[in-house]
């Protein structure tokens, strides 16, 4: 009677225990009924399943990452490139992925890697080497992702992102690559150093006009300024001389004494009793 009892407990632990699943906040859960597909949208929690008659799978819904390793792609010129790259992906839609996969996670992730290279293989085609390798890697990558994530949903997957690691050339396109890609580079500095010789010539030109206008326009007011001094020059001497005659021809007597008596060793052979020597001899006026 004993055993009887035991057996009845454990049978019921184990109808309840099989009676219950728990569905993880990082997980999709599928219920079947004989095989068949009867809900997919559970929320994280504890849930209820007849036993022996459905049974539930489950599936990862964080993103997963598929990274592959050198894979030769051909460009426009028919140039060998080894391109790696990796995949970020999630599961989106349980019931999709299932039918398209059959749950099978490295089935989706081949899938999804052959739809990936077909689109990077079309890219490729359409473009030159120093176009993949240069500013239109970014713009490649968009194009390819958003065609590839069309691609895509008929599995059941969200395609998150695709991201090349590094691109290499083979041996024999190196060279040439590297070539164009320098011969670009000197054109463009070429291009700069004309840029800078033309407006290097412009400043030059700038500032010596600049200069002559500054010089003319000094030069301009300079004579203006001589002739207004030379004229109140002028004026002051006519209006000493009107005032005071012989006060006015004694001091230009004295200034040319100044000037020309006692400079250096010069000489000087003059009449002594001519003009010039009229203050010197006392021939003046007195009072």
């Amino acid at each position: 009677m004993k055993n009887i009892f035991i057996f009845v407990i454990i049978f019921i632990v184990l109808i309840i225990s099989n009676s219950l699943f728990i569905v993880d906040e990082r997980e999709h859960a599928i219920k079947f009924r004989f095989g068949e597909i009867i809900q997919t949208d559970y929320e994280p929690g504890l849930h209820f399943k007849v036993p022996f008659v459905n049974n539930v799978q489950k599936y990862s819904k964080q993103i997963l990452t598929i990274n592959n390793p050198q894979e030769l792609f051909l460009t426009k010129e028919k140039k060998n490139l080894y391109v790696d790259f990796f995949i970020k992906w999630k599961i989106d839609n349980t019931q999709e992925y299932y039918r398209s996969t059959g749950g099978d996670e490295l089935v989706a992730s081949q899938r999804l890697l052959e739809t990936v290279k077909d689109g990077i293989r079309s890219e490729f085609a359409k473009r030159t080497v120093v176009e993949v390798v240069s500013k239109e890697r970014r713009e490649i990558m968009s194009e390819m992702l958003n065609d590839a994530a069309m691609n895509v949903k008929d599995l059941g997957i969200n395609l998150i992102d695709v991201r090349v690691k590094r691109i290499e050339l083979s041996d024999e396109v190196s060279e040439s690559v590297f070539n164009r890609m320098r011969q670009e580079r000197a054109r463009f500095a070429s291009e700069l150093r004309a840029e800078g010789s033309e407006s290097a010539t412009k400043i030059r030109a700038g500032a010596a006009r600049e200069r002559t206008v500054i010089l003319a326009n000094a030069y301009r007011d300079s004579q203006k300024l001589r002739g207004d001094g030379d004229a109140k020059s002028a004026n002051t001497y006519a209006t000493a001389y009107n005032e005071d005659q012989e006060f006015y021809s004694f001091y230009r007597s004295i200034q040319a004494y100044k000037n020309s008596i006692g400079t250096g060793n010069d000489i000087l052979i003059l009449d002594g009793k001519g003009d010039f020597f009229k203050y010197l001899n006392n021939q003046y006026p007195k009072e």
